[in-house]
């Protein structure tokens, strides 16, 4: 398993990336798969980690992202013989190494940040076997082996059947994420916006947030990690996730659905395949919908809110549908290793790991 570095696996606060490779793994880990974790040094499994990278570039300014990122990737594919099959969380830096092994490869497209990273996912897409988080982020032009929801630890988010009057965004500060959009819809509808999370555009922040900032109304935490976290997505009455852009995914959508909290999220992306409206949130076109959103948010069941992430979004659900595309993927690759169709229960491909 090959986690990117700007973070620690599992991160600290903010990390989405590595934070759904930390999931996976110790799913895989719980039901009997061996699994190397390739990650940051300072990086906790219960797997087996791996590693030369000694800190996320993300939190230490000695380590350069461009230098460390190719060591970290050249130090699995030259262990690539070791396993059964690669599975690249990192994006697609790791595709230059691909036709160089014989081992079978998986990348998980965690959304495109640009259509300029398109040449290096559409010129191995006939060696590397590509999964999109939902199906809104599937690109027309990309050929993928399958479809895969993101899941979380389901024990980690406690319910709180009550919540609070207070909103919430949760996520990066920037234009995309719709920060300014929930500070209209906190202000229109009187209620306290707390707002968590990395600044990643201290441009916008500092025209577009910062001056709509005060103690009472409107406040900014910062990224919360730990217990912090949980009480931040369990304690309000709904959370906001105006976005500006098609999300991939959103797990802080899924999370805070977990805690009990309804979203109030727009019409866009993956939101479409998350959000069931009127049970756990409901979808927006704009900021007036929103607000008409907030007055109802207290009419859902925060219990039926929970039930709907764990119907369809637990770790182990998407454990179970990443096995059977490993054992379909190594079942279908000519060089198979000797021993994978034995019935050794360590195997990905045997059902009873599955």
């Amino acid at each position: 398993m090959l986690a990117p570095i700007a973070w620690r696996t599992p991160p600290r606060h903010y990390g989405p990336w590595e934070l759904v490779t930390s999931l996976l793994t110790e799913a895989l880990v719980a039901r009997g798969v061996e699994v190397t974790l390739f990650a940051t040094l300072d990086s906790m499994t219960s797997g087996r980690l791996d590693g030369v990278v000694p800190a996320p570039y993300g939190e230490d300014p000695a380590i350069d992202a461009k230098v460390w990122e190719y060591r970290h990737i050249a130090h699995l594919f030259e262990r690539a013989g070791d396993f059964d099959i690669i599975h690249n969380q990192a994006d697609f830096p790791a595709h230059a190494f691909c036709r160089m092994i014989d081992t079978p490869m998986v990348t998980t497209i965690h959304g495109f940040s640009s259509e300029r990273i398109l040449p290096m996912y559409e010129a191995f897409q006939d060696t590397v076997h590509y999964v999109a988080i939902s199906a809104a982020d599937r690109h027309p032009r990309l050929r993928y082996a399958a479809t895969i929801h993101h899941g979380i630890d389901l024990e980690a988010f406690a319910f709180d059947p009550i919540g609070s009057d207070d909103l919430l965004f949760f996520g990066r500060v920037h234009p995309d994420k719709g920060v300014r959009e929930a500070l209209e819809v906190s202000k229109a509808s009187g209620r306290r916006l707390n707002l968590h999370g990395i600044v990643q555009d201290e441009g916008y922040f500092h025209r577009e947030v910062e001056p709509r900032l005060d103690d009472r109304f409107a406040r900014f935490h910062g990224p919360a990690g730990g217990l912090a976290r949980i009480q931040a997505l369990g304690g309000a009455r709904a959370l906001l996730h105006l976005v500006n852009f098609d999300e991939p995914f959103g797990l802080s959508v899924i999370e805070a659905m977990a805690c009990g909290t309804p979203v109030i999220a727009t019409r866009r992306g993956s939101m479409l395949e998350i959000i069931e409206d009127g049970v756990n949130g409901f979808l927006v076109d704009n900021v007036e919908d929103a607000v008409a959103a907030v007055a109802r948010a207290g009419e859902l069941d925060r219990r039926a809110v929970r039930r709907s992430i764990e119907r369809r979004f637990s770790a182990g659900r998407m454990a179970q549908e990443y096995l059977a595309l490993y054992r379909s993927i190594i079942a279908g690759h000519e060089r198979s290793r000797p021993g994978l169709f034995d019935g050794d229960d360590r195997s990905v491909l045997d059902p009873a790991a599955i």
